[in-house]
């Protein structure tokens, strides 16, 4: 099959699918993903709250800009957003690798606390040691609930002493705001909460993406390293910069007015080395990099133990645990979990999909696929998922089963590709 017939049945299959998963789930607590296949790669977008029709949906600034450049719409999280442009997501995923890619995440929700008291009420809710950081320098943390399970995951950074801001994802908005609503209602302290509904958010990502930015900022990026963040302007504007993203790759999320977003995005793609990037390929860059979608690998059942993140649980904090949910977790660092996120390399076919069961050579079921696809760089089925501790060793030799028949499945190391985020050397 050619890499352009692939793409255009990737694309049905996925409005289908996902106008399908709207029709039967209609609240925000339910889940949907799209599991379609492109010259044998698979993503999964877990697509949470569902909507009637177009008209429901809401749509970013740059919406028409994504029907003029050509971008297939469908649903998402409730959202109108670009699947895929005029190229195949292969296409446009080894194009992120080796050169830049511009994808439109602005159905993300910005959102700054600002206070005497900001960073002490937000780590009650998450379990990061935001204070240690320095100013302008981020970290990824996790929100958790009562029982210790992942309200969401988001980059949090210190901007001042007073002064965080951090980014929400799209099926989660409402979740999250009521939920830090819920317990601002009840702090004693001085903190105020501001929703960037008027800013987009532009994911610039790939190895030519800084010089291409570097021509219409006038601060130096060769200074700003992976997780800093800083206020310059772009093309004149005023911009939030931040040296993050979800592909693996180096590059910057930039948080943009909205009557600016158009005029900047136009800037940034008029350079021959760009190209704009939809959400099926964003999910298989995020599957080479190892990294979680929230609805597929993250759920408010999961907790950071278990989702292999223990590593966001600063020493600062293990002791007290003092974030909600955390005499679970601090139960749970010292006993240990019954099951772990692992990576799977696959063997080849049929890519194994989200909620495919991985099962051991006698057949006995042990762990869940929750999210797998072809890697277009690795040239390989790659899959994560959860499985029990006892098999989770890298090297474990197990099985999926895919379309009913069972594959190799071998434990593995993430990320699946080498990471190039930009640090000091």
């Amino acid at each position: 099959m050619s890499l352009r017939r692939s793409s255009t049945a990737l694309f049905r299959r996925a409005s289908a699918a996902l106008l399908e998963s709207q029709q039967t789930s209609m609240t925000s607590s339910m889940r949907s993903s799209v599991n379609s296949n492109a010259s044998g790669g698979v993503f999964s977008l877990g697509a949470r709250r569902a909507f009637a029709s177009d008209a429901d949906l809401q749509k970013t600034a740059l919406y028409d800009f994504h029907v003029k450049n050509g971008g297939k719409m469908v649903p998402f999280a409730g959202w109108s957003m670009p699947i895929q442009y005029k190229d195949s997501i292969i296409e446009a995923t080894n194009h992120c690798r080796t050169k830049a890619s511009l994808f439109d995440v602005s159905h993300m929700l910005g959102i700054t606390l600002k206070g005497k008291n900001a960073i002490d009420f937000l780590q009650t809710l998450i379990v990061g040691d935001i204070k240690a950081l320095e100013n302008g320098t981020g970290s990824l943390s996790v929100f958790t609930n009562e029982h210790g399970g992942i309200i969401d995951d988001t980059v949090v950074t210190k901007v001042s002493d007073e002064e965080v801001y951090f980014v929400v994802n799209a099926g989660n908005r409402d979740k999250d705001v009521n939920h830090l609503k819920k317990h601002l209602a009840g702090y004693n302290g001085d903190v105020d909460m501001t929703l960037h509904t008027d800013n987009a958010i532009l994911a610039f990502q790939g190895p030519q993406a800084v010089s291409v930015l570097q021509q219409f900022v006038k601060d130096d990026l060769s200074k700003l390293y992976f997780s800093m963040m800083r206020r310059m302007e772009i093309d004149g504007k005023p911009c939030l910069v931040t040296r993050t993203g979800y592909t693996g790759e180096d590059g910057f999320e930039l948080a943009i007015p909205n009557e600016h977003v158009v005029g900047i995005a136009e800037k940034l793609t008029a350079d021959e080395r760009v190209r704009l990037a939809g959400l099926g390929p964003r999910d298989s860059l995020r599957l080479e990099a190892g990294l979680c979608l929230y609805g597929n690998d993250l759920d408010d059942s999961i907790s950071p133990i278990e989702a292999g993140l223990t590593w966001c649980i600063s020493k600062s904090r293990r002791e007290a645990c003092d974030f909600v949910g955390g005499d679970v977790i601090k139960k749970q660092l010292a006993d240990g979990v019954t099951k772990k996120r692992v990576g799977l390399l696959v063997g080849k076919g049929a890519p194994a999909r989200q909620h495919a069961d991985i099962v051991t050579a006698d057949g006995t079921k042990v762990g869940e696929v929750t999210s797998g696809g072809f890697s277009p760089v690795a040239q390989a089925n790659v899959a994560m998922g959860y499985v029990e501790k006892a098999h989770s060793k890298i090297g474990t030799e197990l099985k999926v089963v895919v379309r009913g028949k069972e594959n190799s499945a071998t434990v593995a190391k993430m990320p699946f590709i080498p990471t190039t985020y930009y640090r000091p050397s």
